[in-house]
């Protein structure tokens, strides 16, 4: 029973053995590609380290601070100045939108100006940033979604602002989903779609009857049928 043990562990210790052999040898056959391949992977994490570093993080306070002065600004509720600065430490939210776009702080910028056009009546400036915004928020997305509807709605462009509406219902946020989908529910009466009206509004008293858009949900169904 030894000599068989061993015989096995012999020869499990030469399979192991032919497998670093064979590992070994493409190693040494592929060296110059892996090292190749290792310089690349090197090179490129040391440049997202150091585009991390020296650009993207003080870029990212620079669009901090700007936001910080602009708010002051939409506070106050003047959207001129939030949003097109004060000619003097203030550049405002749509500079600041444009010139750091691809940061965190120039998402929120183009959300802020967005409100700032549509509180000042300039429907479609206020579409074109709130489209440019996204985050991954439960909250602050869905209601940038259902402004965007509403901006839609102002420019009569019924399609797009239900679409809109749909896309904030889809957050399932208690607050934004029930009044979202009840605008949605209007919207699609305007465009005569009276089938997507009621599901719209049948959605409101089925998932959010807690909501105060449900309380007179039943008259708005019994429209769309």
């Amino acid at each position: 029973m030894a000599k068989k043990k061993q015989t096995v562990e012999d020869q499990n210790l030469e399979n192991v053995q032919e497998v670093l052999n064979t590992t070994s040898a493409w190693i040494e056959k592929n060296q110059n590609k892996l090292t190749w391949a290792i310089t690349v992977i090197v090179v490129i994490v040391v440049g997202v380290l150091a585009l991390n570093t020296y650009v993207i993080k003080p870029k990212s306070v620079e669009a901090s601070n700007e936001n910080a002065k602009a708010v002051t600004y939409f506070m106050q509720g003047n959207w001129e100045k939030a949003l097109n600065g004060d000619d003097a430490e203030c550049v405002g939210f749509e500079t600041i939108a444009n010139d750091y776009k691809y940061l965190k702080g120039g998402k929120l910028a183009a959300l802020y100006a967005g409100v700032c056009h549509y509180q000042l009546g300039q429907y479609e400036d206020a579409a074109a940033y709130l489209s440019k915004f996204s985050a991954n928020d439960l909250t602050i997305e869905p209601a940038a979604l259902q402004l965007l509807g509403d901006a839609y709605v102002q420019m009569e462009e019924y399609a797009k602002a239900a679409k809109a509406f749909e896309a904030a219902a889809k957050s399932g946020n208690d607050i934004i989903a029930p009044m979202s989908l009840k605008k949605a529910g209007f919207v699609y009466l305007e465009l005569g779609n009276k089938a997507a009206a009621k599901k719209a509004f049948e959605t409101i008293k089925d998932q959010y009857a807690a909501s105060s858009e449900a309380q007179d949900i039943e008259k708005y169904i019994a429209i769309a049928e």
